[in-house]
């Protein structure tokens, strides 16, 4: 794999030297220091440093493979999704095979916990996990990219300048990708660049195209090519988002000012409050396996997204918000219509709903007025579009 070592995650024989590279560096043990134990690191971080270290060497020093590094980790990574959800479910996973590897294509809330989640379902259902597909931005941190590179993560690059050296990336991408689907490698890559902070989740083309472009070559049509990926479209539901408020400010500071500088630090920032802080209930579906692929990029990218809304498992927290929006289109009045149409995430009570009415306007209390109806964006747009998907799938032929 000597063409893709510039975006490649570590191979196995990669995998024991990037550990030790980790439990020597003080920046990484400063970090998990905090996680286990946050008084100790305030008031004394180079002890805590020295026991931090001895820790992980005992528990992760000997692995030598990255299947067993992560299989290592999944009880941690099972801890930290107990305790930042009340609940994870999930649906669809039954109806894939453990032959063959699939391209999961998910709509995109958090930078680390989207793909986190989709692999613990897949490890707990005794099926590979994924290659994650990840911006180049994220890698300024040294050690966070240090991390995902050994967590199967391979790096999409979006710092190019000209359409020459913005073709051959995509060529080289393409190329990874295809080559892992054909060697039983997942992948997991987002619908789009960057975190849908509005809620409103479309696939964007040129991902699409990208997919084929290693492919023109060979003589396979656009569907064929598609075909062999076997795509699978997954929606995740967040019940709350820990970085609703940021991604809210941001939106207002764009509609504003007509542009948004993330200040330094600020992706590492969201990172961490998007892995530990609260986010209800997560619900995950994996649709079917697309084996009928369309000839064009915009078709085949309007028919993820349908499935992508129309399997969204929606919480009282969006249909509250969907209401205090006043979103009540095509003749839909009130919340139990919308229910009655949409897929929910539970048997919503009238008790749900009035505790999710109660946190919704504690989180607006919370925040600037000005960016209330961006935050209520991104809770209702989702019960929109999952109408909108309903009713197309209604329409007959």
């Amino acid at each position: 794999m000597q063409e893709f070592d510039t975006i490649r995650p570590y191979s196995d024989e990669e995998t024991g030297p990037a550990i030790h590279r980790l439990v020597n560096d003080h920046e990484f043990l400063n970090t998990v220091g905090r996680f286990k134990s946050p008084a100790l690191a305030r008031w004394a971080p180079a002890i805590l440093r020295v026991f931090t270290r001895r820790w992980l060497l005992k528990r992760f020093g000997h692995f030598a493979r990255v299947d067993d590094l992560q299989a290592g980790l999944s009880g941690y990574v099972g801890e930290l999704i107990a305790n930042t959800t009340s609940r994870v479910t999930t649906s669809g996973i039954e109806s894939l095979s453990k032959q063959g590897a699939y391209l999961f294509i998910s709509n995109h809330r958090d930078i680390v916990f989207d793909p986190m989640v989709v692999n613990y379902l897949l490890f707990r259902n005794d099926l590979r996990t994924t290659r994650i597909a990840i911006g180049d931005n994220l890698l300024a941190n040294r050690v966070f990219a240090e991390m995902m590179r050994l967590n199967k993560s391979f790096i999409v690059r979006r710092d190019m300048t000209s359409p020459r050296e913005m073709r051959d990336a995509y060529i080289t991408l393409s190329g990874f990708i295809n080559h892992s689907i054909l060697n039983n490698e997942n992948i997991w890559i987002a619908q789009r660049e960057g975190r849908a902070k509005d809620g409103l989740d479309f696939t964007d083309p040129a991902i699409i195209k990208m997919f084929y472009m290693s492919c023109k070559k060979n003589g396979l049509s656009f569907a064929e090519a598609m075909n062999k990926l076997r795509i699978v479209p997954v929606s995740i539901s967040y019940e709350y988002d820990p970085c609703d408020g940021d991604k809210a400010r941001e939106l207002e500071t764009k509609a504003r000012a007509g542009s948004y500088k993330k200040a330094e630090g600020e992706d590492t920032e969201q990172i961490m409050k998007g892995l530990t802080g609260f986010k209800g209930h997560v619900h995950v579906h994996f649709g079917a396996p697309i084996t009928d692929a369309p000839e064009s990029a915009k078709d085949l990218a309007a028919g993820i997204d349908r499935e992508v809304h129309a399997n969204y498992h929606l919480h009282a927290s969006n249909l509250v918000a969907y209401e205090m929006r006043g979103l009540h289109q095509q003749g839909i009045n009130g919340l139990e219509a919308v229910r009655n149409s949409v897929v929910t995430a539970q048997n919503l009570s009238a008790e749900d709903v009035e505790v999710a009415r109660t946190e919704m306007e504690r989180r607006l209390e919370a925040c600037d007025p000005a960016i209330r109806p961006y935050l209520l964006d991104m809770y209702a747009n989702p019960v929109q579009t999952a109408l909108d998907a309903h009713t197309l799938r209604n329409v007959p032929d």
